[in-house]
Parts: structure tokens; sequence; C-alpha cells
């Protein structure tokens, strides 16, 4: 009973934390909508985030591509490892880089053009 009830803790905390943002930022759900604005920020080169959405883009297509470096077959549990670890830095990737955006967004929404404050 006592293993259930931690592991029920734990995963309450991880749900408040991704609603809520880590260490007070934005939650789950305003980085989900930020990536579309993210990505066209990007393309018209209004963000610095193009190398950063290219690695994001290129772990994604290794995720759900059938080739595999390790394949899950031969190997069992170390072909899961490889698509573990990039799906874990994926995440993280996204969330901070959706974090990292949303603060440029604000910094940027604070400009006004052709206005030199001193």
């Amino acid at each position: 009973m006592g293993k259930t009830l931690k592991r029920g803790a734990a995963f309450t905390a991880l749900a408040r934390a991704l609603t809520a943002g880590a260490r007070g930022g934005p939650s789950l759900g305003a980085r989900l909508k930020a990536l579309p604005r993210m990505i066209r920020a990007t393309t018209r080169g209004e963000y610095d985030g193009g190398l950063r959405l290219a690695l994001m883009t290129a772990a994604t297509a290794y995720i759900v591509s059938p080739i595999d470096l390790l394949p899950e077959i031969p190997l069992a549990i170390f072909g899961l490892a490889d698509d573990a670890v990039m799906v874990t830095w994926l995440a993280g990737a996204v969330l901070a880089e959706t974090e990292r955006f949303l603060e440029w967004e604000t910094r940027r929404s604070s400009v006004i053009p052709g206005h030199v404050t001193p």
C-alpha cells in the first residue's frame, strides 16, 4: 500500500508541475500553444530557434521512424533505451525552447519599434 501511495503522489506532483509550469514558468498548455507561433517566427527569421527546431524535428523523425540504431526485437530493453533517451531529450528541449520563446515574445511585445530608451 505504501508504494502505491508514493507512486500516486509522484504522479500527482508531476501533473501539477506540468499544468502549473515548472519553476513558476508557463503551463504545458501555454507551451504547446506557443509551438506554432515559434515555428512561424523562426521561419520568418524573427526568432533565432532554427537550429534547435531542426534538432527537435530530427529527434521526432528518429522516434517515429521504423529504422533504428538499436533495433528493439534482437536487443530487447537496449533497443528501447535509445528511443527513451530521445523522447526524454525531446520533451526537455521542447519545454526549454518554448519557455525561451515565450520570454522572447514577452520582451518583444514591450519594445516599441524605432524608439530608443536610454
